[in-house]
């Protein structure tokens, strides 16, 4: 029930009845996106270029999620051919232009810089009409029998209103989806462990003609590109035999470093910020849950000691660190999954072995099963990919809702495949298609059939060269 009952600094607001508080309106649109992350963006500019009145609720101050917030770059590729939507050649363009060079010309990684993709994703957000609502974090939302009618979001001005006739889940965690009454699970089905969550960071101060000298001296052949796109790496306990595994474990020995700090360690260089590189570790031992809000808070504080280690030892023991600083944290845990939905489609580990295709495809991948701290490996053969159905972004129950992200309807190992940026980021593009489609048709969401959309309009066409 909405009503116009007064004014708040000036604006005369539409209310809401929302328990026993009576909560202002901000906005009315066609379609609402929460969380500005990898998917949500593309989501949010994809509709809103297509005519629709789009907002983003962010609970950061900056869109990109992981991307730029959670210092994750470069983004890993798809191994699979013609696999780059218009949405992910557009944002490759766009680097390019800001003079990041995202290819290695090597490997197919979107190498990125987290402040200069930040600015683009402003700017597209601008360009496209897209309202974007910072530093809102989504508390609950409103629904009527099959339909979500407003969400409610904390804000600066407190608790607000916002109300739309469509709703795209990209909160990574499903929340939008679980709040409106959508079955999820999460973890491991065999041990119940969600994969480990990791606190990326960055240090400046760096000699890299040391560093790839010493690289060079140890008969370390794990990056196969060359400066300004390098990469160090090592990781226990897998079956490839890292040359850097030595080198940490003397930290063990020594008592310089904890067993866990040497369990995973990952450092990329990042375009655009000579002497720095972006750390994809330390990786949080798996007893922090990223479903647990008092556990993924106790994470926080453990990884930043094992953040404060980790420099320390590099800074003392390796060469063309002597110089080195801790420069920046992430301001997010790197969640590599939490919850998922319960979809019209499911997607498990035999879809990827089948290399399974759906006239409704949105996207197409062939990243392996990487599934830390249960699974990692499990290639497909060069050629060869799996595609990610629509029906896996809908659900039954709530009809103007469509879900993009790592938490769409597929299980604890599949996931493990289909979580990297550029899968998420198509996803999010195919969702904006379809909400253009819904409301250009008068469909609700769950009822789009995406190969249905003339092929056009599509972001994706199953079988299609991009």
């Amino acid at each position: 029930m909405s009503e116009n009952i007064g004014a708040e600094n000036n604006k005369i607001y539409e209310k809401i009845h929302y328990g026993k508080r009576v909560l202002p309106i901000i906005a009315k649109v066609d379609c609402l996106v929460a969380g500005g992350g990898t998917a949500g963006t593309a989501a949010a500019i994809t509709a809103a270029r297509g005519g629709l009145r789009t907002m983003i609720i962010e609970r950061s101050i900056a869109l990109g999620g992981m991307q730029t917030l959670g210092l994750v770059e470069p983004g890993m590729p798809t191994f699979a051919e013609n696999s780059d939507t218009p949405y992910v050649r557009e944002i490759k363009e766009r680097l390019q232009k800001k003079g990041v060079d995202h290819s290695d010309k090597v490997t197919d990684a979107m190498w990125t810089n987290p402040e200069t993709l930040a600015a683009i994703y402003d700017e597209m957000t601008e360009e496209a009409k897209v309202q974007v609502l910072y530093h809102a974090a989504l508390v609950d939302v409103v629904r009527t029998g099959d339909k979500i009618n407003e969400v409610i979001v904390q804000t600066v001005q407190g608790l607000v209103a916002v109300q739309s006739a469509m709703f795209i889940d990209c909160t990574g965690d499903a929340l939008l989806s679980r709040l409106a009454g959508v079955e999820a699970e999460s973890g491991s089905p065999q041990t119940g462990y969600n994969q480990p969550m990791s606190f990326r960071f960055e240090m400046g101060g760096i000699d890299f003609a040391k560093l790839t000298k010493y690289i060079a001296d140890i008969h370390d052949e794990w990056c196969k590109s060359k400066l300004p796109h390098f990469e160090i790496a090592e990781a226990r306990h897998r079956a490839i035999k890292y040359k850097l595994e030595e080198f940490f474990l003397k930290g063990v020995d020594s008592g310089e470093l904890q067993e866990e700090d040497a369990e995973y360690f990952q450092a990329f260089t990042i375009p655009g910020k000579p002497g720095c590189m972006s750390m994809n570790c330390p990786e949080l031992p798996r007893r922090f849950r990223a479903v647990d809000a008092l556990s993924y808070s106790d994470g926080v504080r453990y990884g930043r000691a094992m953040i404060r280690r980790l420099c320390a030892y590099l800074i003392k023991h390796l060469p063309g660190f002597e110089h080195a600083y801790l420069s920046r944290e992430a301001a997010m845990l790197g969640a590599r999954e939490s919850y998922r939905i319960k979809g019209k489609y499911y997607l498990t580990e035999d879809d990827y072995y089948g290399r399974r295709t759906f006239a409704d495809a949105v996207v197409r991948t062939a990243y392996y099963i990487d599934a830390h701290g249960e699974k990692v490996g499990e290639y497909l053969k060069t050629g060869e990919f799996y595609e990610i159905p629509y029906r896996a972004m809908v659900t039954e129950n709530v009809a103007n809702l469509a879900v993009a992200g790592r938490c769409i309807s597929a299980s604890f190992i599949l996931e493990a495949s289909l979580r990297i940026q550029p899968t998420c980021m198509s996803m999010g593009e195919a969702a904006g298609v379809a909400a253009i489609f819904a409301k250009e048709k008068h469909l609700d969401l769950n009822k789009v059939e995406w190969d249905k959309i003339p092929s056009a309009q599509r972001s994706y066409v199953s079988g299609s060269k991009l």
